[in-house]
């Protein structure tokens, strides 16, 4: 269980960072290392967001 929370707050934190730089620099890590609608990207996005809300669910519960 303790790998699922430390991969949890790694993907977060890489989401985080990512909008951060788009934010401050109008760059995107993610599309500037995959291209802009690539399936790994898309993959990513994906694991970012499942990410966030497992964190979620792991704090109300």
């Amino acid at each position: 269980m303790k790998i699922i929370n430390l991969l949890s707050v790694l993907l977060i934190l890489i989401g985080a960072l990512n909008w951060g730089l788009v934010g401050i620099l109008k760059l995107n890590i993610v599309e500037a290392l995959f291209k802009k609608d690539s399936i790994i990207s898309r993959i990513i996005y994906t694991l970012i967001g499942i990410a966030g809300l497992y964190t979620i669910l792991y704090l109300i519960l």
